[in-house]
C-alpha cells in the first residue's frame, strides 16, 4: 500500500499566472498513484483565488489573507496534509516543473532508511532555448542543486550550481556516497511526517531564506538525516537575484541558525571568524549601498524580544539534540561559494576560512 502524499505549492501574487500551469501540468503526469495538491494562496484576493481554483480544480486551496512569509505559507500547507492524513509532505516551487517518476523516487528514497527524514529531488536548471523535432523543449543538463551546503558561519549555497550533471558526481564522493547533504532546498524536498511530528515545522521567523537551512540542521540533531534523491529529477526556473531586503533576510537568518543549533563549544570557537567576517560584511554594505539593511541586521539582534524568541528556539533545537557538533560538523565546510557572485574576495578569504575551520573541528574532536 503506498504512502499518502501532500504536495504544498505556495502562490503570491502573480506567480502562478507565470507558472502554475508547467507545474500543474508536470503534476497530473506523476506516476505515483496516491497524492493531494494543497495550493496555499498568500495574500489572496478574490481574483486570486478565483484564478486557482479555475486552473487547479483538484488543488485544495487555502486563501491566506495576509503575506505572512514563505515559510507560514508552507507550514500552513504542511499542517493541512498532515491533518488529512498525509505520511509524506513534498514542498514543490511554483516555478518548477516535475518529472512523472519524480515523486516515485523521492518516495522511494525516504522509504530506504527509517532515519532519513528529508529527500532533496535533484534541481536542475531549467531551459527552453532549444527543441527537439516536434517542438518538445531540450531541458538544460546544468544543475541548480544537489543540495544545500552550510559554511560554519552559516552561509547556506547550492551544491554544484552551473554544473553539468554526472552519475558519478564528486560532491558525494568518496566520504559522501549515501548522498548525505546538510539541508534541502525548500524548493523540492520530500519530508517525513513521523520526523516533523518530532522536530517540528519550519520557523516563521525566518519569513523566507534559509528556514529550508534551519529546518535541516534541526533533522540532523535530533538524529534524522537529509538526502539528495539524484534519480527525481525537477526543472527549476530559477532566476538570480540581487536585492537589499534579500540581503536583509538572508544575512539575518544565516546567523539565527547558527545562535540556534550550534552548542556553546562551537560558538566560542567560531567567535574570532565571526567578527573579522561582520567587519568584512560591514565594508561590503558600505561598497554595495546595503548598509542600511546591514543595520537592520543589528537592530535585530539589539532587541531584548528578538533575543526571548532566540532563547526559545535555542531551548527547543538543543532539547532535540541527539547528535553532537563533533558529528554534525562533518557535513559543514569552510569554503564559501556563492557561484552566481564569486570574484577574487571568496577566492582570497577560503583557504584562510577553510584551515580555521579544519582547526575547530580538530578542536571539537576531543569533546
Amino acid at each position: 500500500m503506498s504512502k499518502r502524499v501532500g504536495i504544498i505549492l505556495v502562490n503570491y501574487k502573480d506567480y502562478a499566472q507565470r507558472f502554475l500551469a508547467d507545474c500543474r501540468d508536470s503534476l497530473r503526469a506523476q506516476n505515483y498513484p496516491d497524492f493531494q495538491v494543497y495550493l496555499v494562496d498568500n495574500a489572496t484576493t478574490a481574483e486570486s483565488e478565483k484564478y486557482l481554483r479555475e486552473n487547479f480544480a483538484e488543488a485544495k486551496i487555502i486563501a491566506n489573507q495576509n503575506n505572512d512569509g514563505f515559510a507560514k505559507g508552507n507550514n500552513d500547507g504542511m499542517k493541512a496534509a498532515m491533518a488529512d492524513g498525509c505520511d509524506y509532505v513534498l514542498l514543490l516551487n511554483l516555478d518548477t516543473v516535475i518529472e512523472p517518476q519524480a515523486l516515485s523516487e523521492m518516495v522511494k528514497a525516504a522509504e530506504a532508511d527509517e532515519k532519513i527524514g528529508a529527500v532533496q529531488a535533484r534541481l536542475m536548471l531549467f531551459s527552453q532555448c532549444h527543441s527537439r523535432e516536434g517542438g518538445n523543449p531540450v531541458l538544460s543538463s546544468k544543475v541548480n542543486s544537489l543540495g544545500n551546503s552550510t559554511h560554519f558561519l552559516g552561509f547556506g549555497y547550492s551544491l554544484g550550481y552551473g554544473e553539468e550533471w554526472k552519475e558519478n558526481n564528486s560532491h558525494f564522493e568518496p566520504c559522501n556516497s549515501k548522498f548525505e547533504i546538510m539541508y534541502p532546498s525548500g524548493a523540492a524536498v520530500l519530508f517525513k511526517k513521523s520526523a516533523l511530528d518530532q522536530v517540528g515545522l519550519l520557523d516563521e521567523e525566518y519569513w523566507m531564506y534559509n528556514e529550508d537551512q534551519e529546518l535541516g540542521w534541526r533533522l540532523w540533531l535530533s538524529g534524522w538525516k537529509c538526502v539528495l534523491a539524484p534519480d527525481a529529477v525537477v526543472y527549476h526556473k530559477y532566476e538570480f537575484s540581487r536585492s537589499a531586503n534579500k540581503y536583509y533576510w538572508l544575512d539575518r537568518n544565516r546567523i539565527l541558525a547558527i545562535l540556534e543549533c550550534y552548542d556553546i563549544l562551537t560558538l566560542i570557537l567560531i567567535a574570532p571568524a565571526f567578527m573579522i567576517m561582520e567587519f568584512g560584511l560591514t565594508l561590503f554594505s558600505l561598497q554595495s549601498g546595503w548598509f542600511g539593511e546591514k543595520m537592520k541586521v543589528w537592530n535585530y539582534f539589539l532587541s531584548y524580544d528578538n533575543w526571548e524568541y532566540i532563547k526559545k528556539a535555542r531551548a527547543r533545537n538543543q532539547g532535540l539534540r541527539k547528535v553532537s557538533d563533533k558529528e554534525i560538523t562533518r557535513l559543514i565546510t569552510g569554503k564559501i561559494w556563492y557561484q552566481e557572485v564569486a570574484d577574487w574576495k571568496l577566492r582570497l578569504i577560503n583557504p584562510i576560512f577553510s584551515a580555521y575551520w579544519q582547526l575547530a573541528r580538530a578542536v571539537l574532536k576531543f569533546f
